[in-house]
C-alpha cells in the first residue's frame, strides 16, 4: 500500500505544483510542463495516471485537506482561533447546465449569477481560511446554491474537525438570521459584517448611538452599541476609518460636480428623456438622484446627506461576549486576506479557471488541486516574507543540466543563488545536492 501512496503521491503533487508554477491547462503537466523539470518519479507517467490520481483525490478528499491542514499547523505553529470564510463562483464554457441524474445524484454545473453578475453555467466555491490566508478546508456546490443554503454544510464539516476554538469570520452575505443559528450551532461563535443600508436596526439604532469612538489604530476607531435586552441582546462594533472617510467624501464631491453640469447641459431636464433615464439605471449616479413632483430630474440633497452617513464606516455583528471591540473590529478587518486568496486563485496566480473537466469528481478534485497550491503559496510567502511572484523569479534560476559521457548520464544542478539559498533556509529545507543522479548509458549497437 505505501507504494501505491507514493506511486498516487507522485501524480497528485506534479499537478499540485504545475497549478502553481505554470498556470495553465491541466493537460499541460502531462505533455509540456513534466518535459521541463526534474521530476523523476513522474518519469513514466501517463495521462490516465493522472485522471485516476484526480479520482483517487475525490474519494479521500476530506482526510487529504484535515490532513494536510493539521500537519502544516503544527509544523509552522499556525494561530487556527479565526476562520474566515467566503464564496466565489467558476463559470463554464457551455451552453447548458447538468441534468440530474434519475438516481438522485446531478451535474454540479448549474446556471447562477457569478459574482461579476452574469447569468452562466457554474460552481460555487467556498473557502476557510486561517487570518494568515492558509486554506483549512475548501467547499464545491452546484452552480444554483446561495451562499446562505452553504452554511449548513461548513457547520457539519467544522464541527468534525474538532478546532480548539474557531470564530468564524464572513461578509455581509452569509449574516441572515437562519445563517447565524446555523453558525451558532457550528462553530460556536461568529463575527459577520452587517449590510448597513438593508437593516433598519443598524440604520435606527447602531448609527445614530451616540458615543465617542476608541481609536485602536491611526485608521481604525470604533465603538461597542448594544441593542436589545436578554435573550434578544445583539452587539454591533461600529468602526470608522477617518481616511476612507476623507476619500469617499472627496469622491462624492467630484460625482456631484459631474451631475450638476450635465444636468445643466440640457435645458429640458424631464425624467423621462434618454439622457435622464440612463442617469437614473446607473449605478454611479442614480443614488444621488430624485424625480421632482412636476417629472424633473435633480439631485436630492436628502440623498447626498444619508449617503454621507456611511462614510468610512462599516458595522459588524458577533455573538462572542469575550471578545474586546477592539479585537472584534481587528478581526473583521482580517477578513480580506480571504479576498486576497480568490484573487490568487481565480486571476493573478493560479488562475483556477477555465476548468477543462467533465465528470463532476474530477470537477472538484481540479479545484481542490488549487487550493492546496494556494496552501503552498501562502505558506512560501509567509515564512519568506515576501510575495509568491519574487519568490518563484528566485526559484526559477535552480535549475538542472543533464550531462553525459561516454557510459553514464548525470544530472548537475547549478550554483545556488543567495535569494535561493535564504528561501530554503527559512522553509528549513535542504538544497537539492549538487549532482542529483547518475545513470548508466546505453549504448547501440550504432554507437559502437
Amino acid at each position: 500500500m505505501s507504494g501505491l501512496y507514493q506511486f498516487l503521491g507522485a501524480h497528485f503533487w506534479s499537478g499540485t505544483f504545475f497549478s502553481l508554477c505554470e498556470p495553465k491547462s491541466k493537460l499541460g503537466v502531462w505533455d509540456r510542463w513534466l518535459k521541463k523539470v526534474y521530476l523523476p518519479s513522474c518519469k513514466d507517467l501517463l495521462l490516465g495516471d493522472m485522471y485516476w490520481a484526480m479520482d483517487v483525490l475525490y474519494d479521500h478528499a476530506e482526510e487529504v485537506e484535515q490532513s494536510v491542514f493539521f500537519h502544516t499547523a503544527n509544523l509552522f505553529n499556525l494561530d487556527v482561533d479565526l476562520i474566515f470564510y467566503d464564496t466565489t463562483t467558476v463559470s463554464f464554457s457551455i451552453d447548458e447546465e447538468d441534468e440530474d441524474m434519475e438516481e438522485g445524484g446531478g451535474g454540479i454545473r448549474k446556471y447562477g449569477k457569478n459574482k461579476g453578475g452574469v447569468w452562466a453555467p457554474q460552481v460555487v466555491v467556498a473557502l476557510a481560511v486561517t487570518r494568515d490566508g492558509l486554506p483549512v478546508k475548501s467547499w464545491v456546490f452546484p452552480g444554483n446554491t446561495a451562499d446562505a443554503k452553504t452554511v449548513e454544510k461548513v457547520r457539519a464539516d467544522m464541527r468534525g474537525w474538532k478546532l480548539n476554538r474557531a470564530l468564524f469570520v464572513a461578509d455581509g452575505g452569509i449574516n441572515s438570521e437562519e445563517n447565524k443559528k446555523e453558525l451558532s450551532r457550528a462553530c460556536g461563535k461568529y463575527l459577520l459584517a452587517t449590510r448597513m443600508g438593508s437593516s433598519k436596526e443598524v440604520k435606527e439604532e447602531v448609527l445614530t448611538r451616540r458615543g465617542r469612538y476608541t481609536v485602536i489604530k491611526d485608521n481604525l476607531h470604533a465603538k461597542e452599541v448594544i441593542v436589545g435586552d436578554g435573550e434578544r441582546r445583539r452587539r454591533y462594533i461600529l468602526c470608522y476609518n477617518p481616511r476612507e472617510a476623507e476619500r469617499q467624501r472627496k469622491h462624492r464631491e467630484k460625482i456631484i460636480k459631474k451631475l450638476e453640469e450635465e444636468i445643466r447641459s440640457h435645458k429640458d431636464r424631464l425624467a423621462r428623456n434618454q439622457w435622464a433615464i440612463d442617469l437614473l439605471a446607473s449605478l454611479r449616479y442614480k443614488r444621488y438622484l430624485t424625480i421632482t413632483k412636476g417629472g424633473l430630474i435633480r439631485i436630492g440633497n436628502e440623498k447626498v446627506r444619508n449617503a454621507s452617513r456611511y462614510d468610512g464606516k462599516w458595522v459588524i455583528e458577533t455573538n462572542d461576549d469575550t471578545l474586546s471591540f477592539e479585537d472584534a473590529a481587528c478581526g473583521y478587518k482580517g477578513l480580506m486576506v480571504i479576498e486576497r486568496c480568490f484573487r490568487s486563485l481565480k486571476k493573478s496566480q493560479i488562475k483556477l479557471d477555465p476548468v477543462n473537466h467533465w465528470p463532476p469528481k474530477r470537477i472538484e478534485s481540479h479545484i481542490r488541486i488549487c487550493v492546496l497550491s494556494l496552501l503552498i503559496q501562502r505558506i512560501i510567502e509567509r515564512e519568506c516574507n515576501q510575495s509568491w511572484w519574487r519568490g518563484q523569479e528566485s526559484l526559477e534560476t535552480l535549475q538542472v543540466t543533464r550531462c553525459s559521457t561516454k557510459n553514464f548520464y548525470f544530472f548537475h544542478r547549478n550554483e545556488v543563488m543567495k535569494p535561493v539559498s535564504e528561501i530554503y533556509k527559512k522553509l528549513e529545507t535542504p538544497l537539492p545536492l549538487q549532482v542529483l543522479q547518475i545513470e548508466e548509458r546505453k549504448v547501440t549497437s550504432k554507437q559502437v
